[in-house]
């Protein structure tokens, strides 16, 4: 049995019901008469209750149209999907081999899925409170920034287009090193064009690190022409 008590460290938060974190965990191919997808429905509905409460406070003068842009990039298959990997969700999953051959573990929905379920979880047991303090944290640990302009900036799809416009290439992103703390861990990562160093920046997220990144060499190329 893998150990869940890693898992439980990094969510900062202890299950009373140990039963309702398998069931969390548990995958339907997993095959037991148990699965998360009643969990997943749950935390889906709880956390767009807790990121839309949370856009509606921190921006009082955007209007209807703004909050849902923005709770849409943040309550997304996506977005749950980089919270599970900042608490390596991946490795605690119960799936069938057949699954894990499949690459299961690395699966934007299962994980996305999972960390639906594992939130709902945690609010069966203690309600939304505990929910949205993690919530909170992840938010602030995967984004510099939260706001329209930021949300809708990708840096790394312009730099894509622009070097294969101009080189023919795409460019390549390297993680040069993590460090800090578990609940606080940053990023640092280079990109490179045609094998050349091009920007090197960090970030609270490898996402994060590879936008900045992706922005100074949009800089840097802009400079040139």
């Amino acid at each position: 049995m893998v150990n869940l008590a890693k898992l439980e460290s990094r969510l900062n938060y202890t299950f009373n019901n140990s039963d309702l974190l398998i069931e969390a965990l548990t995958h339907k191919s997993f095959k037991k008469p148990y699965n998360n997808e009643r969990l997943e429905f749950l935390g889906d509905a709880v956390l767009n209750l807790i990121v839309g409460e949370y856009l509606y406070k921190k921006f009082p003068k955007s209007d209807e149209g703004a909050l849902s842009k923005m709770r849409a990039s943040l309550v997304n298959e996506k977005s749950f999907m980089e919270f599970a990997h900042l608490i390596d969700l991946g490795n605690y999953i119960f799936i069938s081999t057949a699954e894990e051959n499949n690459k299961g573990r690395e699966k934007p929905s299962l994980l996305s899925n999972a960390f639906e379920a594992i939130m709902g979880a945690i609010y069966l047991e203690v309600g939304i409170k505990k929910v949205k303090e993690i919530i909170h944290d992840l938010l602030d640990e995967s984004y510099e920034q939260i706001d329209l302009s930021t949300l809708f900036k990708d840096y790394k799809t312009a730099l894509q287009e622009l070097t294969q416009a101009k080189y023919g290439v795409t460019p390549e992103y390297k993680l040069v090193r993590s460090f800090g703390p578990d609940h606080k861990k940053e990023f640092e990562i280079v990109v490179y064009i045609n094998s050349k160093e091009f920007a090197k920046a960090k970030g609270k997220s490898k996402k994060s690190a590879q936008q900045k990144a992706a922005k100074i060499t949009l800089d840097i190329l802009s400079k040139e022409e």
